[in-house]
Parts: C-alpha cells; sequence; structure tokens
C-alpha cells in the first residue's frame, strides 16, 4: 500500500480520509448546471466572504442554478471551532481529515471530485478553482458554457499545459523526484488555477486515482487520471480566457476573460463591483 499511495500521504490506502464537514443535501431537490470547487485553508476566511459575495454567489446568473464549495483539509493544531460555525452559517464548506498542506492539494481535490461523484453527479459543469483567482463566472456561463447545448459528456478545458518536464531542482516549488514520477514529460494538463469539466468526468477522475500513482502536483494529477481514461482536453475556444497570471484590471480586459490569478480579498470585491457597472 504504502508505495503505491507515495509516502507523503498516509501508509494506509488515500481513501480512507472521512468527510469532518459535509453537505450531503446541496443537490437534493435541485440539479447545478455549475459547481464551484474553490481550494482553500482555514485562515483564508477573508477571501471566502469576498467569494460568497462575488464572483462565487450561488444567485449571480438568474435562473441558472450554481453550488458554490470551499474544499478544506484539517490543521495540525486548532480546533474547528470557527469553521464548524462558518459552515453552519453558509453551508459552503467542505472537509475532510487529510492535513492542509500545499503537499496534499491533490486529496483537497479528489476530494472535490468524489463528492461530485457521490452526491451531484448530475450536475453539467464543475470549476475547479483557488481562492487567490478572479472568475468571472458570468462570462463562463454565459459565453463558454451556455452554448454548450446539450451539456457535453467528457468535456475537460482550461489553460492548457503540453509538452511539460518534471522539475528535477528541489529548491523549486514544482519539484518532483524521480521516485515520485519517473516518467520524463506529463500528459497534457489544465493549470489549476481554474479548469472546467462535464459533471460525468468527476466520477471517471476518481475512478482512475485509485490505480494511478499519486502526485502532489494537483493539476497534473489530474491530466494523468484524464489520460489513463483516453480523455482528450479540450483546448479553450482563445488562450486569454483562463490566465494564470495577474491580467491588468481593465473593466474592457476583464468582461472577456474567465480567470486571472494573484487577485486578493480587496480586489475580488473591488473589480467585481467595478464589472457590474460596466457590464457592457
Amino acid at each position: 500500500e504504502n508505495e503505491k499511495f507515495g509516502s507523503k500521504t498516509r501508509s494506509t490506502s488515500r481513501w480512507s480520509f472521512k468527510f469532518i464537514i459535509n453537505e450531503k443535501e446541496k443537490c437534493k431537490d435541485k440539479t447545478p448546471f455549475l459547481i464551484l470547487l474553490i481550494a482553500t485553508t482555514a485562515a483564508e476566511i477573508q477571501h471566502r466572504s469576498s467569494i460568497r459575495k462575488t464572483w462565487g454567489n450561488e444567485a449571480v446568473v438568474p435562473g441558472v442554478e450554481i453550488v458554490r464549495l470551499f474544499m478544506l483539509g484539517i490543521e495540525s493544531k486548532g480546533s474547528n471551532e470557527v469553521l464548524w460555525r462558518e459552515s453552519e452559517q453558509y453551508h459552503d464548506i467542505i472537509q475532510q481529515d487529510f492535513l492542509d498542506t500545499y503537499h496534499n492539494l491533490t486529496l483537497k481535490t479528489l476530494m472535490g471530485m468524489k463528492w461530485v461523484a457521490s452526491y451531484c453527479s448530475g450536475a453539467s459543469f464543475v470549476l475547479k478553482t483557488d481562492s487567490d483567482v478572479f472568475v468571472n463566472t458570468i462570462y463562463l456561463i454565459e459565453k463558454l458554457l451556455g452554448p454548450l447545448s446539450p451539456p457535453p459528456q467528457n468535456y475537460f478545458t482550461g489553460c492548457l499545459m503540453k509538452g511539460h518536464k518534471p522539475i528535477r531542482n528541489k529548491n523549486s516549488k514544482w519539484y518532483v523526484s524521480e521516485e515520485e514520477y519517473p516518467g520524463d514529460k506529463y500528459h497534457p494538463f489544465c493549470s489549476g488555477t481554474g479548469y472546467i469539466f462535464s459533471g460525468d468526468l468527476a466520477s471517471k477522475i476518481v475512478s482512475a486515482s485509485v490505480t494511478i500513482k499519486y502526485i502532489h502536483l494537483e493539476d497534473v494529477y489530474v491530466g494523468l487520471c484524464l489520460n489513463a481514461k483516453g480523455i482528450q482536453i479540450v483546448p479553450p475556444p482563445s488562450p486569454s480566457l483562463f490566465n494564470i497570471y495577474k491580467v491588468p484590471f481593465s473593466p474592457c480586459r476583464y468582461n472577456s476573460i474567465i480567470t486571472s490569478h494573484h487577485t486578493g480579498t480587496y480586489e475580488h470585491v473591488l473589480y467585481w463591483e467595478t464589472l457590474q457597472k460596466n457590464r457592457h
């Protein structure tokens, strides 16, 4: 077991993680068009608050059913009290009992995929993103996803990364050892800052993950799972839609992108409000 799952997680199977906070009922009486899975940590209370008020507002597009979920692991110390209260208030938090570290980001994403597969498998689309990413959800829904009808199966898109090689320099944030990934090239993947997939893929990625050796680079890992299932990533209609860097703000520019990285809590609010004033 230890070998198969990489010593960085646990010696038991990585499926032994349990939900500490769950929202099983979210889709009981609805089939959302879009689920927002947002990776966050306990400390990022302000991030969550500003996302709820802005691009992550479930009522952002009238008549379109959206479900928002923040994904968390557990802190090594301290209680969950504050988080429980936040969960009680907003019902938009899911948490499993793996340690919330950079090395466990793949576990966090798999938790989200597992949630979709278990409790909301009928959803048309899922967006996985991070709390420091600004998402133009209106553009995403109206321009990219809306025209895709009926909603496709096996659909996966985002900022496409092709021909990337593992970084063997130990000082790099993206260092991957030969032991963790012996290959000399990654399969195509989409940057974890923001990718979109059809709801049916959640269960396929989860089932692939049972046999695919763990890699802590979450986006690379999802790419390996897609490859194992023979699923081709769809390039975005324009390369400027999904941005892994920070796009300098202007209403004009932000009205025609989907993601911009490295945005702070104050910027989420400022950008969003400015955009709503300048929709056209």
